[in-house]
């Protein structure tokens, strides 16, 4: 039989004039954390909606006209679409005022680069924790009004579809996006061209196509190689995130960081703030520091000062492996062709990249050099990073470097349930939304009654439970299964009977993650399940990196003791997590479940969205948890020294957890009142959320990188930039003069050392300072004092500068005094330091200078 040629012909429907405005809500991200609009579009078609992937524009062009057309006659619909789009204006129209000293100038912007931006799960760019978080950042700006651009790459190919088999296999398969079917259009010039730019990779010229993506106030630029103009190797360089080889890595971040920055620029926008979330796009600092060298006639290191003084570098990762690096002779070759635009030596440019550690090239290394504002994802992430990163402070005290942190937060309008939204009005009051961050208003959520918070809870949970169903079902018919075993596997994930203790954990598979902690003791675990009348399910759900063997036997693992007769049922591993799957357990489980090894948990972000909807955390005492458990919103995993090993540290970690599980969990949950239900868990469930929600927002950390990144980096751009640059090349050259003299530079006590003195008597310091060719105002003397401890660090210590005497001994040291009154007694230590100083440095130890007595 002769085989036809098939042909396509796709037909859209003509959208009737009362709905032309659906368009427009199709291609504004907006619809990715307002539930009002995606239900609008899912009403039209609910089997539709749901085939779609829930994407507003891919559903508009399939739907059947004649639903529109009666859509249109729709009473019911056109008062609730009328509903949408007076919030949609509402939301679009109101502008915060652009003056004042607490907000950035009407001709400032932040740029904000990232390999990959995470907003719904109909525009599949992004693979996890990082992408969401971008994502998140972007809409807690818009919410703010901030003036704020995205950059990112246009995958055709987001992060893989997953799917498990019966013996627990995970097996990967990746499909190409539609870009028409994306709420995307490609960018366009003054005159109505659409936008390109391009890169050089070695010898070869590539281009790059610039689309852009509106996310209600703010605008995403997303940079596209796949070309014809392009050889079919350049084209695949952004097909997919995360995939290839080094040569491929290396390509997309040349396209994210030098084709970002001419993106930009070829759109006539020009950044005063520039935040590079990540390493993957710190090449944009090279690229800036060669435009300001062509543009403006600046050398290196005053280009150098110019960029970095503007520029935010946050780092996500926890090890010192995790850091992107490349060999030498990739950096030679991609690069070669910089060194002398940028007037450096080979050996120059490779040492922006340098570690003590290694030769390679490193991405983190050359963002901490090419910024002046760094920070971690936590408080003890923060700590970790600056021990990680201390090496380009070497002589300054780790606590004191650079390198801060701005704790992650969580969009609340994206990831709280809607069934939330009508209580908090009624018992909050309207503006429960603008107060997110007041931690005194979030209090009053104590005062919701018991049986109507308990309502909600139970009913977020039979939504979860529903499609746990759903997606369980699917998965063991395609394995094969039979229906009689379902009904086992289902037994407790009923949503008619929500009354069982839901435990969930889902997230990335990562084997410092310890998905499998749970089952350190199977016999104790089932002792923890075994009683009938307080059955207890643990639901998990997560993807490992398809090179990540370690990662995906963790899922293995779980599959086979969920098949163990005495866990059937109890134990469930749910395929094909994607943030749908996410919103619906954050939102109903009881208890989230985290047991990462301590401090390997950057931040952590999860926890946050389950706890802002009620749920109750049970975390290993790491990321953000760390500075969230007080003792009464949560159970705390105090981790295990570190000095033992992985083995030992998780063995006793795994049997805290237990003894919580068996001791307190359990136990609580299942303590039901006489109205059916724990008063004490419903009041640990409100403490969760009134401690989480306004510390652990998106609208938050936004506002703390404004007030610690954004408005300070935006006056060093201005500073900076006046006059010709004059102060990048002042600043420039005291540097120069300071690294040329400091190794020189010492001090030398002048004055005898006094051991005892009464209260209120003065004591007077002298201390002679050799300035190696240095000015007395190019430094700080200073005195350090606190109260003597058993710890390495002084407690409540106060800090008294020296003054320059004008004095010199014989030697030509120049003398420093100081009279201090201590203003405590008891035994007080104090010590003696001096650093290079000057006003216009964006952090005081920005050299990694020190000199101690």
């Amino acid at each position: 039989m002769e085989k036809s040629t098939p042909y396509i012909l796709r037909v859209r429907p003509k959208i009737p004039a009362r709905l032309a405005r659906l368009e427009e809500l199709a291609n504004n991200l907006w619809y990715s954390w307002d539930r009002p609009t995606r239900a609008l579009f899912a009403r039209l078609h609910p089997g539709l909606w749901k085939a779609t992937g829930q994407s507003p524009k891919s559903f508009l062009k399939r739907i059947d006209e004649q639903r529109l057309l009666d859509a249109a006659d729709d009473q019911v619909f056109i008062g609730n679409l009328n509903r949408v789009l007076a919030a949609y204006d509402t939301y679009h129209a109101y502008n915060l005022p652009a003056s004042g000293a607490d907000w950035l100038r009407k001709d400032d912007l932040v740029a904000y680069f990232c390999a990959e931006f995470g907003f719904h799960e109909s525009f599949p760019i992004y693979s996890g924790g990082l992408g969401i978080l971008a994502g998140d950042h972007c809409k807690a700006a818009s919410d703010l009004r901030l003036p704020f651009v995205g950059i990112g790459l246009l995958y055709r190919q987001g992060y893989f579809h997953q799917t498990i088999d019966s013996d627990g296999n995970q097996i990967a398969s990746n499909s190409d996006s539609h870009f028409e079917d994306m709420p995307i259009v490609p960018a366009r010039l003054a005159d109505g061209s659409e936008a390109y730019t391009s890169v050089d990779l070695q010898e070869r010229k590539l281009n790059i196509k610039i689309w852009q993506a509106k996310v209600g106030h703010i605008t995403l630029y997303l940079l596209d190689t796949d070309l014809d103009s392009n050889s079919p190797h350049d084209r695949d360089i952004t097909h997919r995130l995360y995939g290839g080889d080094k040569v491929m890595r290396m390509e997309q971040e040349i396209v994210l960081g030098i084709g970002g920055v001419r993106a930009l620029q070829t759109l006539g926008l020009k950044p005063t703030v520039w935040h590079i979330n990540e390493g993957h796009a710190a090449f944009l600092v090279v690229e800036r520091i060669r435009q300001k060298m062509a543009d403006h006639g600046l050398d290196f290191a005053a280009a150098l000062e110019y960029v970095a003084a503007n520029t935010i570098f946050t780092t996500h990762t926890p090890v010192p492996a995790g850091h992107d690096h490349f060999n030498e002779g990739m950096v030679q070759a991609y690069f070669e062709r910089y060194y002398p635009e940028l007037k450096l030596s080979r050996e120059e440019f490779l040492e922006l990249g340098k570690t003590r550690d290694s030769a390679d090239f490193n991405m983190t290394a050359l963002a901490i050099r090419g910024t002046r504002f760094h920070n971690g994802v936590s408080r003890i992430h923060g700590g970790v990073s600056s021990e990680i990163c201390g090496f380009m402070w070497p002589e300054i005290e780790h606590r004191e470097n650079p390198m801060t942190y701005v704790t992650n937060g969580v969009h609340a309008p994206t990831f709280l349930a809607s069934e939330w939204i009508e209580v908090l009005e009624r018992h909050l009051g309207l503006e429960w939304s603008a107060r997110m961050n007041d931690v005194e208003f979030w209090d009053d959520i104590k005062n919701i009654p018991d049986h109507l918070f308990w309502s909600v809870r139970q009913s977020l949970k039979a939504k979860m439970l529903n499609m746990v169903r759903e997606r369980i079902s699917a998965q063991h018919f395609r394995n094969q299964g039979s229906e009689a075993h379902l009904d086992r596997l289902l037994k407790y994930v009923n949503p008619e009977n929500p009354n069982i203790l839901t435990i969930g954990f889902a997230r990335r598979f990562a084997t410092y993650k310890r998905a499998t902690m749970l089952f350190g003791d199977l016999d104790w675990l089932r002792t923890i399940l075994d009683g009938s009348e307080r059955p207890v399910v643990f639901i998990f759900a997560g993807k490992a990196h398809p090179a990540d063997i370690p990662g995906q036997d963790l899922i293995r693992r779980i599959t086979q003791i969920s098949k163990m007769p005495e866990f059937i049922g109890k134990i469930l591993m749910v395929e094909g997590y994607d943030l749908a799957l996410s919103r619906k357990l954050v939102s109903g489980v009881d208890v989230w479940l985290n047991t990462p090894l301590h401090p390997l948990e950057a931040s952590g972000t999860s926890g946050m969205k389950a706890g802002i909807n009620g749920a109750i955390n049970l975390s290993v005492l790491d990321g953000w948890w760390g500075e969230s458990y007080d003792g009464e919103n949560g159970w705390a995993i105090k981790p295990v020294s570190e000095l033992l090993s992985e083995e030992v540290r998780t063995h006793e970690e795994t049997r805290t957890l237990y003894e919580l599980l068996q001791d307190h969990v359990v136990p609580l949950y299942y303590d039901h009142g006489k109205m059916g239900f724990s008063p004490d868990w419903v009041k640990m469930s409100k403490r969760s959320m009134a401690s989480i929600m306004p510390r652990f927002n998106a609208k938050r950390m936004v506002g703390e990188y404004l007030a610690k990144c954004y408005l300070p980096a935006s006056q060093q751009h201005r500073l900076f930039k006046e006059k010709q640059f004059e102060s990048s090349h002042i600043i420039a050259d005291w540097k120069a003069r300071v690294r040329h003299s400091w190794p020189g530079v010492a001090l030398r006590r002048m004055d005898a050392v006094q051991n005892e003195i009464n209260f209120g008597e003065s004591l007077r310091l002298e201390v002679a300072v050799r300035l190696n060719g240095l000015q007395p105002g190019d430094m700080v003397v200073e005195m350090l004092m606190g109260f003597q401890t058993k710890r390495e660090e002084l407690q409540s210590t106060r800090h008294y500068h020296f003054e320059d005497t004008g004095e010199t001994t014989a030697a030509g040291e120049s003398v420093f005094a100081i009279v201090v009154q201590p203003e405590r007694c008891g035994k007080l230590e104090y010590h003696i330091r001096a650093y290079p100083y000057h006003d216009m440095l964006t952090h005081t130890f920005e050299l990694g200078m020190m000199r101690w007595l």
